[in-house]
């Protein structure tokens, strides 16, 4: 196993942590202004800072003097200022990739700023690419005093710290600010051949822009300035070819020395059509459009072989490997996923669900209606089948996929353009479906249980009610919820499911995934007081960068897993907004 470096900047817990993203990318950004975590040129590459995960590779700007963090993001972006108030005046600096990114060229700006009194502040830059296997090499500085180098095979180029001195495989630079100065740093790492720079000002002018264009406000939304952020997240968080990775780490443990850590910088097919249903429901088009645009060609290229996951660039999920690196403290480095080798029926249901909203709101194309035939098709030749299921666990006839896919044959059956012959007989497919799980999976108290041989209930079981797989009044919907609400709720929080007779919470974290569609579940049944309180609890489980993991350890008020976790961001859009439409 790798030593972690001595110098190498301290783990923070994951709520102190904030997202810069420019859709090819992300970086983690700590609380002493600590970038510990990017990967590039894309999400699915090897990081150039690997720190967060025991890896050599960061880039600090930290203020000398002893100080107190804090830092917001600017409304509607992913532009964050760190704020440091220190022993002698007031810091910040405003930190961004550039937006909209490049897919081989990535920028990171930091416009230090001495808002009260002078300022002195350290920088420390020491990429490392693959994972921290390549350090820099090739330091040159130019008259200019512009600085470059090479770290494995990106070119790396650092632009206003003129007077920074090599330090082994590192820069280190001290800036010195009087009141009310500022200096710009620009760092550039690309695969090919770099550009000739451009100017600080004119990086900021264009990122300041590219966010105004993707992220307006919701208008009427509940908790609006957050249900804007989690459309900045999601738009920080999706490529060009629109699909949105499920978070931009890896190998950060959703339990500590349990075994469950998980590369998650792929694109899910389920996580992407929440995401586009999301994005629909709060008249976000441009990500509807990149949601159905990436399951289409999916569709498309694959057929009933689609996989449960991708690439953001739509190819294959490399197999899962380690990495012979510490890992972030609880956890082991781990990346590729196992997914690739799964079967999940339920994201074909998923799939027409998205294909659906986008039908409702003209925006479904004849590539898009080809694709929900094919989606169809693929229903009614494996619907029989046994699949991992939503929580990715053993093949088994889970209630939620079949259900699903009743769910999503309904809303294309019922959406404009569809044929009334075709639609019959999606009805038909849809109504024999639920008949089946009827048969095998209804538990005799009423309620659904999670599979023939699994008799207890799921949180999952409540989104079919919520997609349309069966009315809201159906005594099938009302008995699931209250069994999740009294079996898996807890102040509330919402858990997946009883993993085994320990506490809920000894198992896992609350699911704030779930929690959501909670809220949602409680509006569909007019109980707003309810779907309020789940809203606001769940809203409040993130930290000071109003970032979520996919769960969240209530005892200890942290976050579990991977982050930002895209479909807890798309589900808090879609309750924010579908919360506030009746009011």
């Amino acid at each position: 196993m790798s030593t972690p470096d001595a110098t190498a900047p301290a783990p923070h817990a994951l709520r102190d942590y904030a997202l810069l993203a420019d859709g090819h990318r992300g970086a983690l950004l700590g609380p002493r202004g600590d970038i510990v975590w990017m990967c590039a040129p894309a999400w699915h590459d090897d990081a150039v800072f690997a720190a967060l995960i025991g890896g050599t590779g960061w880039y600090a700007v930290t203020p000398a003097a002893p100080f107190v963090w804090g830092g917001y993001y600017e409304p509607g972006s992913l532009v964050w200022r760190s704020r440091w108030t220190t022993t002698g005046g007031i810091v910040e600096c405003r930190e961004a990739l550039a937006h909209p990114g490049e897919r081989h060229r990535a920028v990171l700006l930091r416009r230090i700023e001495a808002v009260h009194g002078d300022a002195r502040v350290e920088v420390h830059l020491r990429p490392a690419a693959g994972f921290g296997a390549h350090p820099l090499r090739e330091l040159h500085r130019d008259e200019r005093g512009t600085w470059t180098g090479r770290t494995g095979g990106l070119h790396v180029r650092l632009t206003g710290a003129p007077d920074a001195r090599p330090d082994g495989a590192a820069l280190r630079a001290t800036v010195l600010l009087e009141a009310g100065g500022r200096r710009d740093l620009v760092l550039e790492l690309s695969d090919r051949p770099l550009p000739k720079p451009e100017p600080a000002d004119a990086l900021w002018r264009s990122t300041e822009a590219g966010w105004a264009d993707c992220v307006p406000d919701p208008v009427g939304a509940m908790g609006q300035r957050d249900a804007r952020h989690a459309h900045a997240v999601l738009a920080g968080l999706t490529g060009p070819g629109g699909g949105t990775v499920a978070a931009a780490t890896t190998s950060l443990p959703e339990r500590a020395e349990q075994g469950r850590n998980y590369d998650y910088r792929y694109v899910w097919i389920r996580d992407q059509a929440y995401i586009g249903q999301a994005a629909a429901a709060a008249g976000a088009h441009e990500l509807l459009d990149g949601s159905v645009r990436f399951v289409t060609a999916r569709l498309l290229e694959d057929g009933a072989g689609m996989a449960p996951a991708y690439t953001v660039t739509g190819s294959a999920v490399p197999d899962q490997r380690t990495l012979d690196l510490p890992g972030y403290p609880g956890g082991f480095d781990v990346v590729g996923n196992h997914v690739n080798r799964q079967f999940q029926l339920d994201v074909f249901g998923e799939s027409l669900l998205l294909l659906a909203a986008a039908a409702r709101r003209d925006r479904l194309d004849v590539d898009g209606r080809l694709a929900a035939l094919t989606a169809a098709d693929a229903i009614a030749a494996r619907h029989r089948e046994p699949d991992a299921g939503i929580w990715e666990l053993d093949a088994d006839r889970w209630a939620h996929s079949r259900l699903t896919c009743a769910a999503g044959l309904r809303a294309i059956a019922a959406a404009p353009g569809t044929g009334g012959a075709r639609a019959a007989r999606w009805e038909a497919l849809a109504d024999l479906i639920v008949a089946e799980a009827c048969a095998d999976c209804l538990h005799p108290s009423g309620r659904w249980q999670r599979s023939p041989g699994r008799t207890g209930v799921d949180a999952a079981l409540l989104l079919p009610a919520l997609r349309g797989a069966l009315p809201a009044g159906d005594p099938r919907t009302t008995a699931t919820l209250r069994a999740v609400r009294r079996d898996l709720g807890r102040d509330h929080y919402l858990y997946r499911f009883r993993h085994d007779r320990r506490p809920l919470e000894d198992a896992e974290g609350a699911f704030l995934l779930c929690g959501f569609v909670m809220a949602l579940a409680e509006h569909q049944q007019h109980d707003e007081v309810e779907a309020v309180r789940w809203f606001e609890r769940n809203r409040a489980a993130c930290g000071p960068a109003g970032l979520y993991a996919e769960e969240f350890d209530v005892a200890q008020r942290q976050l579990r897993g991977n982050l930002p976790q895209s479909f807890v961001h798309a589900l808090l859009l879609e309750a924010a907004v579908t919360l506030a439409s009746d009011r």
